[in-house]
């Protein structure tokens, strides 16, 4: 388990987050993560992944968009180098076509089967999920959202972002901070509160975290105070919504059992050891 949580760690090491909060993989740097030491024969692995998808009915540019990069030689000289941005679901067919008698590239499968089913369940209709699945769902949103408010939030001068983020916490908790927050909920140190909320929690947050955005692109806001005061405003107008509709109070909502953390990694070891049986 030890060894799947480290490569684990690796693959996200790697992730990148574009403008829009969209997360991606250079092929380059997937290549490294999996063993592979000549980009010529990667590609050669990249193109099956590609028929793969393409044979799946799949658009292989949403997936695979390649992209040229400078790279400096021994001699400082620059060259021109090809690359690809890669999606999950161009990760998981590229580790599915990758030399399985390598033991990162099972990690590999495991790792973005995991991902992408978390992607999947997205499509699906909502009422139809398991509470675990909807809060998988509803983090994904919460995560973009936060990526997305933190931009906004920097364009409005905001450079504490713990203060930032206290403010609405503890607008939308009675004051409560994270730190609060994650004491009553009785979480280790540095672990995530969002990671250990149950989906109607989240989705409290993630309109928390939406109107904050909205309010603070409206207002025209340009001060870290402003900012701060705007989100605190609108935790308090998503608190009381949440009364005046009947709601639970959120810091009255139960905390699931086991976090998404736990979850996944769970999930990982099931299907490294169904992956194992073959």
């Amino acid at each position: 388990m030890k060894e799947i949580d480290k490569n684990s760690k690796s693959f996200e090491d790697i992730k990148h987050i574009d403008e829009n909060g969209v997360e991606f993989w250079y092929a380059r740097e997937l290549m490294k993560i999996l063993e592979y030491n000549k980009w010529e024969n990667f590609e050669k692995v990249i193109n099956k992944a590609k028929d793969a998808c393409k044979n799946s009915g799949i658009s292989v540019f949403e997936h695979f968009p390649d992209v040229r990069k400078l790279s400096k030689r021994a001699n400082n000289a620059e060259i021109e180098i090809k690359d690809y941005k890669l999606t999950r679901y161009a990760c998981y067919l590229i580790a599915q076509n990758g030399d399985s008698r390598k033991k990162v590239i099972a990690l590999a499968q495991t790792y973005f089967a995991v991902q992408t089913r978390k992607q999947e369940i997205t499509e699906k209709e909502y009422s139809m999920l398991t509470e675990d699945e909807k809060r998988f769902y509803q983090r994904n949103l919460t995560r973009k959202g936060n990526y997305s408010l933190n931009q906004t939030a920097k364009k409005a001068g905001v450079k504490n972002f713990d203060k930032f983020h206290n403010a609405g916490y503890k607008g939308l908790y009675n004051g409560e901070t994270a730190d609060d927050i994650a004491k009553r909920k009785g979480l280790r140190y540095r672990e995530d509160i969002l990671d250990n909320m149950g989906s109607d929690e989240l989705i409290a947050n993630l309109f928390r975290i939406s109107q904050t955005e909205q309010r603070l692109k409206r207002d025209n806001v340009d001060t870290e105070k402003k900012a701060c005061d705007t989100h605190n405003k609108i935790g308090k107008i998503v608190r009381k919504a949440i009364k005046e509709a009947g709601g639970t109070m959120p810091e009255d909502l139960p905390t699931p059992k086991k976090s998404l953390k736990q979850l996944e990694k769970e999930k990982i070891k099931q299907l490294k050891s169904k992956n194992d049986l073959y």
